[in-house]
């Protein structure tokens, strides 16, 4: 009965257009991405964002690890990861599951790129991406000097990964 609920929850949380979705604001598209340090499944402790200077990162916040939505797009991220390895981007995936569904999430998906565990939203409320008790599905796309270039709110995961790399390949020009 809960994943029911929260199945219905994330499906509706889908449907509402971004400016009802209580996440907070976003930060502006030209301004520096907000810092943080998250605990990581890889095994590594934790990663910041500075981690990452000099290279393109792609933040993707997700509410559920194991839902249709959240996996279908962890599918699409991965299957496109060499192109974003070539154009010199990152993907980070961050929820509010713990570190441990989150080793099990990469391990039955085959995922090769960190997902980050913000289990108290810390990180989700700076980003604008937080709806109480789990991420919203936003994407912020920052460039190799920290600056946010690009969000994408209430995204297609189906087709997400294609729009990200579009973008990307816009802003690298």
């Amino acid at each position: 009965m809960k994943r029911l609920f929260l199945l219905v929850l994330i499906i509706i949380l889908s449907l509402t257009p971004p400016a009802l979705a209580l996440g907070g604001k976003q930060p502006e598209i030209n301004q520096p991405a907000p810092e943080f340090t998250l605990s990581t499944n890889t095994g590594d402790g934790e990663i910041s964002l500075s981690d990452y200077r000099g290279k393109w990162v792609v933040l993707y916040f997700y509410p559920k690890d194991f839902t249709s939505g959240c996996t279908l797009e962890a599918r699409r991220f991965q299957q496109d990861l060499p192109q974003y390895q070539q154009r010199n981007a990152e993907i980070l995936g961050v929820s509010a599951d713990d570190v441990d569904s989150h080793a099990q999430f990469c391990d039955s998906e085959g995922l090769q790129f960190p997902l980050l565990a913000d289990t108290t939203g810390e990180v989700s409320k700076k980003y604008g991406s937080w709806l109480g008790v789990m991420s919203l599905r936003h994407t912020f796309l920052i460039d190799p000097e920290g600056i946010i270039r690009e969000i994408f709110l209430g995204v297609n995961p189906a087709i997400h990964s294609q729009e990200v790399l579009a973008r990307l390949d816009q802003l690298i020009q």
